[in-house]
């Protein structure tokens, strides 16, 4: 099938780390290179929305995180390269988003991703975002929110950001 698989998961790898670093430096432009123009952003499972087109999820995330300190931590990649010019792959994320003074969310959960080789670099095509928990927190206490109150949140955050 694809002759060198591991070199190109390697490569893949990359790719993410990149994502990673350049939306915590809100490095936007060179952030934007790494997807595909037809790229398909899905947060909705995490109380987010469905965006189509790079330059609109680049736009919205610019927007809603404006320069609001993030970290975003991916690990334990499963990968799988279907063709020489696709893949597929799944990553442990954990994130935090510093909402205002003393206000912070750290979430855990998945990336779930389709990546493809354009003109010889990959890049991400689709990426669906899921949840398994997020704290919300500050120097002095923690709160779990449950499933349902993450939910209220989401809807009220999408009428605020738009």
């Amino acid at each position: 099938m694809v002759e060198d698989a591991a070199a190109e998961i390697e490569a893949i790898k990359r790719l993410k780390s990149r994502y990673c670093r350049y939306l915590d430096t809100k490095d936007w432009d060179t952030w934007r290179t790494l997807f595909t123009d037809d790229f398909v952003s899905d947060t909705s499972r995490a109380g987010g929305k469905v965006i189509h087109g790079a330059d609109e999820f680049v736009a919205f995330t610019r927007k809603s995180l404006r320069s609001q300190p993030t970290v975003h931590q991916v690990h334990a990649p499963d990968i799988e390269v279907t063709s020489p010019t696709t893949a597929a792959g799944v990553w442990a994320l954990e994130d935090v988003v510093r909402f205002g003074f003393g206000v912070n969310l750290r979430g855990y959960g998945h990336y779930t991703e389709t990546y493809e080789k354009v003109d010889g670099t990959w890049q991400i095509k689709t990426s669906t975002l899921t949840r398994l928990r997020e704290d919300v927190f500050n120097g002095l206490f923690a709160v779990y929110l449950s499933p349902g109150a993450r939910a209220v949140l989401a809807r009220v955050a999408r009428r605020v950001v738009g």
